[in-house]
């Protein structure tokens, strides 16, 4: 998923570049070469080489197709063949000067493989137009990219619940509005984050659906009038079927688009728990400790520890809905079918696949490399009467009496506590028997926080067992 950006010093077999270099390519239309601005704001190549392998992918299947359909004869199909695997072997190895007098990564592969072999070379480019070429290289990477970030976020799931596991029984507090609200474990509240996790990963899969479907053979915009096989590409690079229209085979963005909105949601998600790690491991929570390979000091106070790592993570987030919102613009006025403005679509994607796998691979080795801090969560339970919602559950549970009574009775109790500085567990049975000549002794069982977590036990509570159920059906899905 990185950029391939080596290039070779042997210049032997390409176009010298100068910035008003005419295009060997373009044939006899233009006589003269374009201006230098023209040259910077057309020329792609730094960005879509990324695309080597795609493009070559779909080159050796249309070569395949063209000779199955008898366009071009199976000596030229094996000539082809065989030089674009050499050109793609020497793009790999860095060993190949991309060109920017080319503009673009097929022009460039294209040039190669003329001077390699030919003019042979020009039969590939038969019932096919750049239009749709680029269209199917980009369906190509985002569906291979996809996938890579599948794999990533089973480690990252895997992760989770390894944590999880270990803490299913670690009593934290649990919060509204960054208020103590009751007590649930770390385990449950890690596990909120497999659940979030998980469904960024559906949404990701269910978006390569729409992603791989095949744009090979539209042409520039109308289809073509050559008897190629369609179905046949689709089949050798693994698209589900070919687009039915081959208007929108070119001009549609909209698999990029959603792939950045999947993207934009999943580092969302991935900002928020950053955020957790930021405030937990902050002086004012001290409930978890980052590991040193992810945090950094500061260049004048030695006492610093700052996760840098977290903070990070925050902020990418930014940058990839920036890219989201940077490709709907490029979109959203434009004609059928093809425009130049669409060049403007690989740089958001390319930025923010990378963002993204960062940001994966940063939270991965955070929660791996965490250590919760037991004592710290405990103990900031001590305060703002977290037990709360339990006593009032014991009111309608044991004395009978409607919920909205017992949250009054309980409110009163709450202020009176609050005034003697003292837990709720601490107040004496006359104290608070002044709120409810009913209470009973009984109510100190249910009056501290490790009784709390284990009476959650609704499905999808923090009750430890639960916790750990929930463990177990998520290793089920990812077969972990």
């Amino acid at each position: 998923m990185g950029v391939m950006s080596k290039k070779s010093t042997d210049a032997k077999n390409s176009p010298t570049d100068k910035s008003a270099q005419k295009n060997p390519m373009w044939g006899g239309r233009f006589a003269g070469g374009a201006s230098a601005v023209m040259d910077a704001i057309n020329v792609s190549i730094d960005n879509d080489k990324r695309f080597y392998a795609e493009d070559i992918a779909g080159s050796l299947a249309h070569a395949q197709m063209l000779q199955a359909t008898g366009i071009i004869s199976a000596q030229d199909c094996q000539q082809i063949t065989q030089s674009l695997q050499q050109i793609g072997a020497q793009i790999k190895q860095g060993n190949f000067e991309f060109s920017r007098a080319l503009e673009d990564i097929h022009m460039n592969i294209e040039y190669a493989l003329s001077q390699d072999i030919g003019e042979v070379a020009g039969r590939l480019h038969t019932a096919r137009s750049r239009n749709d070429q680029v269209a199917t290289d980009f369906r190509l990477y985002i569906r291979n990219v996809i996938d890579g970030f599948d794999a990533i976020y089973c480690d990252l799931l895997t992760t989770l619940l390894d944590q999880a596991e270990k803490t299913a029984d670690m009593v934290m507090p649990g919060y509204t509005h960054l208020q103590v609200a009751q007590p649930v474990t770390f385990g449950h509240h890690l596990m909120a984050y497999v659940e979030m996790f998980s469904r960024d990963q559906q949404r990701l899969q269910d978006c390569r659906k729409r992603v791989n479907q095949s744009p090979l053979g539209a042409a520039a915009l109308a289809g073509t009038s050559f008897p190629i096989d369609r179905h046949m590409t689709a089949d050798l690079l693994g698209f589900d079927m070919p687009m039915r229209n081959s208007l929108d085979a070119v001009s549609a963005r909209d698999f990029a688009l959603e792939f950045l909105s999947c993207l934009s949601i999943a580092a969302m998600h991935l900002s928020r728990l950053a955020e957790e790690f930021v405030l937990w491991s902050s002086a004012g929570f001290r409930f978890i400790n980052l590991p040193d390979s992810f945090t950094s000091g500061s260049s004048i106070m030695p006492q610093k520890k700052n996760p840098d790592a977290a903070e990070l993570v925050r902020a990418k987030s930014g940058r990839i809905l920036g890219s989201f919102v940077a490709l709907m613009q490029v979109m959203k006025a434009l004609p059928l079918a093809y425009s130049k403005d669409m060049q403007e679509d690989k740089s958001p994607v390319f930025e923010a696949v990378d963002a993204f796998e960062l940001m994966l691979r940063a939270m991965i080795g955070m929660i791996e490399h965490l250590t919760p801090n037991a004592d710290k969560m405990l103990n900031a339970l001590q305060h703002d009467f977290p037990e709360a919602t339990d006593l009032a559950d014991w009111l309608v549970q044991v004395l009978g009496i409607p919920f909205r009574q017992a949250h009054h009775v309980v409110g009163g109790i709450v202020a009176f506590a609050e005034t003697k500085k003292v837990r709720l567990g601490a107040l004496s049975l006359a104290e608070l028997q002044q709120f409810h000549a009913d209470i009973s002794a009984e109510v100190f069982t249910i009056l501290n926080v490790e009784q709390s977590v284990h009476s959650r036990h609704s499905f999808g509570g923090t009750a430890p067992d639960r916790v750990r159920e929930a463990i177990i059906e998520a290793r089920k899905k990812i077969g972990r």
